[in-house]
């Protein structure tokens, strides 16, 4: 890719994002420093409305006019009539967009004790221990394709399934929560040694409809998701203990199987007529897919693949005998080439063999050996809380 193609791609991902770090930049299109200069340099020159965070990354300022300069207005002339902003293109919707209703997981992340941390912290020292743990944050969110709707003082509001939208939103929305977590706590020894305190977050995730579109007024607006979904999973957030994530039955319903979480019982919520059943997520499962969770409690029967179905048991009989054999299976998206997979797995089950199943991911493109790390997870039953020994 050359780097006016890395240009236009990096100038859209900062019109998405709102904000996003060099590192993370060189990760996603393996940039060296001497090119990550040579496209600052550029987007500086070419693109007004992006600007640089004290050296740490990109923040988009809003659409400007990058035709050339008009000359120096004189000292005693009139200020200009301010320009109205440029229509803003995908993935954020444009300005004149309608307000859209869909389905969206949102998350809520809010800092613990927040108000006795400003006390006891100069107020530039309580700026970067904040910038450090939305930075942090920040980048487990994009690396899930998260939409950061509003920084909120030391809170987060981020929606999943908007401006883009996934088949599998709501896990990625958990697996942030509980990443966010994480990426705390790896945070966690350089505040305690440059400024002597100890971060705590509380994250809670609900699942619902809403109407999502352009909000404010007077040259300033939002894309904000309206309804009951993003009040409900702030409440959510009060009611999780530090370090923790606190899912509704709605959002945990669309994640059974995937995650291992603990009934709260029912809880009452501020602004909420009726007691919801809660949930805090402890870890993370084994589980990778639909077929996953189903297959413990039964699948349907497979229809219509006879003919398939014994070409690979053929080559399954022909391994057996010492003749290797390879059959790859292609096609479109929700045709059924895992269901196939698992009639072979479930027809060998009884037989000597051994099985090493290797699956990519979309979250994880920039990692080759994404696979073999997560099989190895998975054989070893590793969770992130097992000790070292």
């Amino acid at each position: 890719m050359d780097l006016y193609a890395v240009l236009d791609q990096v100038v859209d991902l900062v019109r998405q994002r709102k904000r996003i770090t060099y590192r993370l930049l060189q990760r996603q299109f393996a940039l060296d420093e001497a090119t990550l200069e040579d496209l600052k340099s550029e987007l500086f020159f070419a693109h007004p409305q992006i600007a640089d965070i004290d050296g740490r990354g990109l923040i988009w300022m809003g659409e400007a006019d990058v035709t050339p300069a008009p000359a120096p207005t004189p000292a005693h002339a009139a200020s200009p009539v301010p320009q109205p902003l440029q229509q803003v293109t995908f993935p954020i919707p444009s300005q004149t967009a309608e307000a859209e209703r869909r389905q969206l997981t949102v998350l809520f992340c809010d800092l613990v004790d927040s108000t006795r941390l400003a006390s006891q912290l100069d107020p530039e020292d309580y700026r970067e221990v904040v910038r450090a743990y939305q930075t942090a944050c920040a980048e487990v969110i994009q690396r899930y394709s998260g939409y950061i709707a509003q920084y909120l003082g030391d809170g987060l509001l981020v929606y999943f399934g908007y401006p883009q939208a996934h088949e599998d939103e709501t896990q990625r929305a958990v697996r942030t929560g509980l990443e966010m977590v994480e990426a705390l706590r790896a945070l966690q020894p350089r505040l305690d040694a440059q400024y002597g305190i100890r971060l705590a977050i509380r994250v809670g995730i609900h699942t619902g409809v809403v109407v999502v579109g352009e909000m404010g007024g007077s040259g300033r607006q939002e894309q904000l998701a309206l309804g009951d979904t993003p009040n409900i999973a702030a409440r959510l957030q009060g009611l999780a203990t530090p370090d923790t994530v606190v899912i509704s039955a709605a959002t945990a319903r669309l994640v059974e199987g995937f995650f291992t979480c603990q009934a709260l019982g029912p809880q009452d919520l501020k602004g909420v007529s009726q007691p919801l059943l809660v949930y805090r997520v402890l870890h993370t499962n084994a589980a990778q897919t639909r077929l996953d969770v189903a297959t413990p409690r039964g699948l349907t029967p497979l229809v219509g693949r006879d003919e398939e179905v014994a070409l690979m048991q053929r080559r399954w009989d022909q391994a057996k005998t010492g003749m290797g054999q390879v059959v790859v299976i292609s096609g479109e998206a929700g045709i059924g080439k895992s269901r196939l997979v698992q009639v072979l797995k479930d027809r060998v089950a009884t037989e000597p063999h051994a099985r090493i199943e290797w699956r990519g991911s979309l979250d994880h493109q920039q990692s080759t050996l994404y696979p073999v790390i997560d099989h190895l997870h998975r054989l070893l039953r590793w969770h992130p809380d097992t000790p070292p020994s």
